[in-house]
C-alpha cells in the first residue's frame, strides 16, 4: 500500500522522547513550555498554549470566547466533524455556511448570507491548509460584533500574504495529528493576542487548576481550582517530539510543495480532474493533495448522483494498493447532523461528493506518485 500519509520521524525525535523518559517527568511540564514558545516563535503568535488536541482547543477557544448555550455559531459544514461537534461540546448551536465554488473555504459573502440574530461567532477553516481570504472575514465580524475563531487545523506552515496562518488572529486552532504537516501523534494548540485569554486557557485546559502540575512539584504551592476545566493537558513526551517537529517544517513544507507541483504537471492533461490550487498571494503547504472528479454519463439522468464516479475511482485506487481517500466530508450529510436544521449548501455538498485525496507525503518516491498517476487515469478511464 502506498499511504496517504507517513509522518516525518527521524532519531532527532527518538532521542528527545527517550531524554524526556529518562528525566522521569513526562505529563505536562518543561517540555511543554519549549514547545509552546517554538511553536509561537514559528506562527508568529503572541501566546501559545498547547493542549491534547485540535478539538479540545476548539472546545476552549469558544469558552473563552464566552460562547454558551443558546447562542449562534457560524461553521462550514465542509469540514471535519470536529468543527461542528466542538459548537455543540459548549451547548451552542452550529449554523451551517456553505463554501465557495471554486474553493473549499467560506468567503465573507457566504457568511452574510448565513448570518443570524443570534450569531456570537464564527469558526472559519483553512480547509487542507489553503489561507482563507481572511481580511473581508474579520470585518465582518467585527461590524457585527462576533468573535472570530481560525480552525487553522491543517494550516501550519501555510502563508498569506506573506504571513503564517493566524498571525493577529484572536484565536486560532492548530493541529498536531498524524495526517498534519507536523505532528505529535495526537495534540493541538490554541494561539491567542490577549494575554487574559492565553491565561484562562492554561487553567481551563488542567481542571481549573491555578498551578502548574511542574510548579506544584517543585515549589509544593497549593493549587486552587478557580473554575471547572477540563484535562486537555499534553504530555512532555508529545511536546518533546513536537520541538523537533518543528524544526524540520520548512522542510516538510517544501518537500510537500514540490511533490503537489510535480503532480499538477502529471495531470495537466486529464480534463476529467480538477486539482485544488492556492490563490496567488498564497503559500500553501500542501497538507492535502486533494482533486475534484467529474461525474460521468453512466450516473446521469433525474436523481444524478454526483459522488459514484469518485467512489468508483476510489475503489479501483484501493484495490491497486494505492491509500487514496474521500477528500473532504460535509457535516450536515453524517448522521450525526443530517437533521439538523440549515439552509442550502449546495457547493459544499459538491465538494463532499466529488473530492478525493492521494497519497502525499515526504517519502514519496517519482515511481511510486507516476503509479499513483497512471492508475487514476486507468480508473478514470473504466466504462468510458
Amino acid at each position: 500500500m502506498i499511504p496517504i500519509i507517513i509522518p516525518v520521524f527521524g532519531p532527532e525525535e527518538q532521542a528527545a522522547a527517550a531524554q524526556t523518559i529518562a528525566s522521569g517527568w513526562v505529563v505536562q511540564g518543561p517540555q511543554v513550555q519549549a514547545f509552546e514558545q517554538a511553536l509561537a516563535q514559528a506562527v508568529q503568535a503572541d501566546h501559545a498554549v498547547v493542549v491534547s488536541s485540535a478539538t479540545a482547543g476548539l472546545h476552549l477557544a469558544l469558552q473563552v470566547a464566552g460562547v454558551s448555550r443558546g447562542d449562534d455559531v457560524l461553521v462550514p459544514s465542509l469540514s471535519f466533524i470536529a468543527t461542528t461537534n466542538a459548537v455543540w461540546m459548549v451547548g451552542a448551536n452550529p449554523v451551517f455556511v456553505d463554501v465557495a465554488p471554486d474553493c473549499p473555504n467560506i468567503t465573507a459573502e457566504t457568511l452574510a448570507a448565513a448570518w443570524t440574530t443570534g450569531t456570537r461567532a464564527v469558526i472559519a477553516v483553512h480547509q487542507l491548509g489553503l489561507p482563507l481570504q481572511r481580511a473581508a472575514i474579520a470585518a465582518l465580524c467585527s461590524e457585527r460584533g462576533a468573535v472570530l475563531i481560525d480552525d487553522a487545523a491543517c494550516a501550519i506552515g501555510s502563508l498569506h500574504q506573506g504571513e503564517p496562518v493566524g498571525k493577529g488572529a484572536e484565536l486560532a486552532v492548530f493541529s498536531f495529528h498524524p495526517r498534519k504537516v507536523i505532528t505529535t501523534g495526537e495534540g493541538g494548540a490554541i494561539t491567542t493576542t490577549r494575554a487574559d485569554w492565553a491565561q484562562r486557557l492554561r487553567l481551563l485546559r488542567q481542571h481549573g487548576m491555578t498551578v502548574a502540575p511542574a510548579e506544584r512539584h517543585q515549589t509544593g504551592a497549593t493549587e486552587v481550582y478557580a473554575e471547572p476545566g477540563w484535562n486537555y493537558r499534553m504530555t512532555d513526551l508529545q511536546a518533546a517530539v513536537g520541538v523537533e517537529q518543528l524544526k524540520k517544517l520548512t522542510a516538510i513544507v517544501d518537500r510537500r510543495r514540490h511533490l503537489a507541483q510535480r503532480y499538477d504537471e502529471l495531470l495537466s492533461d486529464v480534463w476529467d480532474v480538477a486539482p485544488l490550487a492556492p490563490r496567488a498571494d498564497d503559500v500553501w503547504n500542501a497538507q492535502t493533495y486533494c482533486l475534484c472528479v467529474a461525474p460521468d454519463g453512466r450516473d446521469a439522468g433525474p436523481a444524478l448522483d454526483t459522488s459514484a464516479r469518485r467512489n468508483r475511482v476510489l475503489a479501483f485506487l484501493h484495490a491497486r494498493q494505492i491509500g487514496a481517500r474521500r477528500g473532504i466530508l460535509a457535516a450536515h450529510l453524517e448522521p450525526a447532523w443530517r437533521n439538523h436544521p440549515r439552509g442550502a449548501l449546495p457547493c459544499s455538498e459538491a465538494w463532499a461528493a466529488q473530492s478525493l485525496a492521494l497519497p502525499l507525503h515526504h517519502y514519496l518516491t517519482d515511481e511510486e506518485q507516476r503509479y499513483v498517476v497512471e492508475t487514476l487515469r486507468e480508473a478514470l478511464n473504466q466504462g468510458r
